[in-house]
């Protein structure tokens, strides 16, 4: 049984994602297996047709899914076989399924349930009228209602016996899966999420004002908003309804249940129907809607942390070079903090800037000596409050020495403050302040961005949007698996990496790491990977997912130093020989590796996809693939918010891209907005297509509000100011008041459950007459 599941699993995920049969099997057995996904995307190549880890990963989320889906298939067909009621047809329905959703709307009808009307009215008898009902026959429904009159059983008289198999129909039309899933699809299709002020808000300023009359189409509203208006009800600042003309589910009911106009039984479906519609369906499915919204919105805004937080992590590196990290503060000081080029640290001060002008003195000298005491090669100063006067300030004295070799860069600190109170912080620096941390960390983060930022919870750095209102399981799991992938395309040096980098290493994690750590400082630098073996609990799997990710600089073979898998040195040692070389001369001769033909190494197990990152890592041993550092630079005039004026162009930093536009950084210590509608000269769908956290770019000020410190800016640098707009010159509105004045222009569908107000002037009431 578990084998024809597994094959069954394999069809599916590959008519799925329309990937090789093959291939899927190959990757759900290595997964099965044990093997990580950065493993199998670097090293099974031949076994998987080259997929990637995205790929990769997508097999296995589907492979999660459906052994899901098929746990619960089992649970449904035992229940309901339990109750003598599994057709054959019902259940090769169940057995054909692939939607969870559709699964459990077969299972409905089925699934055990609290006390309804319709189950009160199955005790009392009525179940045959019921029948009666969704037969639509000629008889006269007065007379074969009197035959269930029975005021013992709660049933007075023909009307109480007709109202209670009405009810019967009607649980029978709202569980109905054909007609659930058609009205589910139709609510997606064609809904209207309307949003409305509520009445905690009357009166009050808030940041959901735009919403108070907001209507966006269900199948067209992008995630942020459909978060922000979530959140807004949830604080009770707004309300909202889905909007749907409902005619075509009533019209589709009609034709399920056979429906016939001519019928004595006609007005008793009619009613019924309404009734399911009202009472039980349109509640159900709108509730269905809402998850279905949430569950995109989420994923939307989960996959745009993951973008930027992939852009923060393969930052690009100042690298090996002594740095001085500052914690600005203006009350207690800023915190400076001297680290090695390996990242050790050496010495901790503070400077006291705004104190008057001799503890600004005393401050200026302490940094001189400090920067030639310890010859750094950089200064990374925390972009925090009043990071830009402590830049300012460092820059200054630096050029008042003439030290102007010193490079200042200004350093994102989200999360840094999070990380220096941590247990990895403590457990680093137990006899340190939580502030000194902090500025260690800036330096740090300068120096290698993923080997400081994997200390923290990806969470915490900030770098997306609603992240407290998504599933956390489903964002911290996304997100775990963009640090896995980053440290394991990086690559990661055992003998100086921590514990929490080691831990994202394939095949490693957590505890392996610790042990790691702890075998290197008993025992001494790891001299090979082989060495590896030596760590206790460091078994044949675990050396073999991620021996190829693990770098030994001061090893002997030179191949230590790549990313070639330990597997394949033999097969770099024949092909040295053939070429009469040293291997120590192949590893890192562009000229000698270009020289190998791939085609004459294929073997069973080695194809040409291997070969050529072989000879890619030949040609360059451990190359690093993040780009070369490159110090920011913001105009010295631009320090303080005040200092913007409408018109400007400056140059600016990408410190956060969102579904609705980017975050940049002027240089003023609050980022500006770019609207995704003024990124570009032309339609931008998703704004990672045109920008990237970190990026360089041009942008224009197009409004300053100082009060409430907004900051909107343009990287259309030829785009008229606000104030320009009556001048003559075109100003475009964003697509969000597009969308606006739209909603307000157009005349609205009548919500759901609006029936009951329009008395016999319903669209159910029209399509009747149609019909009729």
């Amino acid at each position: 049984m578990a084998t024809e599941n597994t094959d069954l699993l394999t069809q599916w995920i590959a008519e799925e994602l329309s990937l090789s049969l093959t291939n899927v099997r190959s990757v759900v057995e290595l997964l099965a297996e044990g093997a990580t996904v950065p493993f199998i995307a670097r090293y099974r190549k031949e076994a998987t047709g080259a997929l990637d880890e995205v790929a990769i990963r997508n097999i296995q989320e589907q492979h999660a899914n459906f052994t899901e889906l098929l746990k619960r298939r089992e649970v449904v067909l035992s229940t309901i076989e339990e109750q003598g009621k599994l057709t054959d047809e019902l259940r090769q329905r169940i057995e054909t399924t692939r939607s969870r959703q559709e699964l459990e709307d077969l299972y409905l009808p089925y699934r055990p349930k609290r006390r309804t009307r319709a189950s009160m009215a199955r005790e009392r008898g009525l179940e045959g009228l019921s029948d009666a009902i969704l037969a639509q026959g000629q008889e006269t429904p007065e007379t074969i209602a009197a035959a269930f009159v029975d005021p013992e059983k709660e049933v007075p008289d023909v009307e109480a016996a007709l109202a209670g198999a009405r009810d019967i129909v009607a649980e029978l039309v709202a569980e109905h899966a054909d007609l659930r899933a058609f009205a589910r699809d139709h609510l997606s299709q064609h809904g209207v999420l309307h949003s409305l002020m509520h009445p905690n808000a009357e009166g009050q300023r808030t940041k959901y004002e735009q919403y108070y009359d907001y209507s966006e189409p269900v199948a067209r509203i992008p995630s942020h908003r459909f978060l922000a208006i979530r959140r807004g009800e949830r604080e009770e600042m707004l309300r909202t309804n889905i909007e749907i003309d409902e005619t075509p589910i009533l019209e589709r009911a009609l034709t399920f249940f056979a429906y016939n106009p001519k019928s004595p039984w006609a007005p008793h479906l009619e009613n019924a129907i309404e009734d399911a519609w009202k009472r039980l369906l349109s509640t159900s499915i709108d509730t269905d809607i809402r998850v279905m919204l949430k569950q995109r919105s989420d994923e939307g805004a989960v996959q745009v942390f993951a973008s930027n937080l992939r852009e923060i992590l393969m930052a690009a590196p100042l690298g090996g070079r002594s740095t001085i990290g500052i914690d600005p503060g203006q009350r207690t000081g800023c915190k400076v903090a001297v680290v090695s080029d390996t990242g050790a640290y050496l010495h901790n001060t503070t400077l006291f800037l705004h104190r008057g002008e001799s503890s600004e003195h005393a401050a200026r000298k302490e940094l001189l000596d400090l920067v030639e005491r310890f010859d750094p090669f950089a200064i990374a100063v925390g972009n925090g409050t009043a990071g830009r006067e402590t830049e300012r300030f460092v820059r200054e004295t630096l050029k008042s020495a003439k030290r102007q070799d010193v490079i200042v860069v200004l350093v994102n600190e989200s999360g840094a403050s999070i990380y220096s109170a941590s247990d990895v912080a403590r457990e680093e620096f137990p006899d340190l302040d939580l502030t000194v941390r902090g500025a260690i960390s800036i330096a740090r983060r300068l120096q290698d961005p993923l080997a400081e930022l994997v200390k923290i919870d990806p969470q915490s750095i900030g770098v997306g949007q609603y992240q407290h209102d998504v599933a956390q399981t489903m964002l911290k799991k996304k997100l775990d698996e963009v640090v896995e992938s980053c440290v394991n395309a990086v690559g990661v040096e055992v003998n100086t990496a921590s514990a929490p980098l080691l831990a994202h290493v394939a095949g490693i994690g957590p505890t392996l790491a610790k042990r790691i750590v702890a075998h290197r400082d008993e025992h001494g630098a790891f001299t090979s990977r082989h060495a590896l073996r030596d760590v206790r609990g460091l078994g044949p799997r675990a050396f073999e997912q991620c021996a190829g990710f693990l770098r030994v600089a001061q090893s002997d073979n030179p191949l230590d130093r790549s990313a070639v898998h330990p597997e394949r040195y033999a097969l770099v040692e024949q092909i040295a020989r053939d070429l009469n070389l040293d291997l120590q001369r192949l590893v890192g001769s562009d000229s000698d590796a270009q020289k190998i033909d791939p085609k004459r190494y294929v073997q069973e197990n080695v194809g040409e996809e291997t070969l050529i990152d072989i000879i890619a890592e030949l040609r360059k041993p451990g190359r690093d693939p993040r780009d070369a550092f490159e110090p920011p630079q913001f105009r010295d005039d631009v320090q303080r918010i005040e200092d913007l004026t409408p018109g400007m162009i400056l140059p600016g930093i990408v410190t956060n891209v969102t579904a609705f536009g980017a975050f940049v950084d002027v240089g003023v210590g609050q980022d500006g907005l770019v609207h995704i509608s003024q990124l570009a000269d032309r339609f931008v769908r998703d704004p990672n297509d045109v920008v990237a956290l970190g990026q360089s770019l041009q942008v224009k000020v197009m409004d300053v509000d100082i009060p409430r410190a907004r900051i909107s800016l343009s990287a259309r640098l030829d785009e008229p100011l606000p104030s320009e707009a009556g001048s003559g010159k075109t100003q475009k509105s964003s697509p969000s008041q597009d969308r606006r004045a739209h909603a307000k222009r157009s005349k609205r569908g009548p919500s759901r459950g609006s029936q009951a107000q329009d008395g016999g002037n319903t669209p159910f009431a029209d399509l009747l007459k149609r019909r009729n």
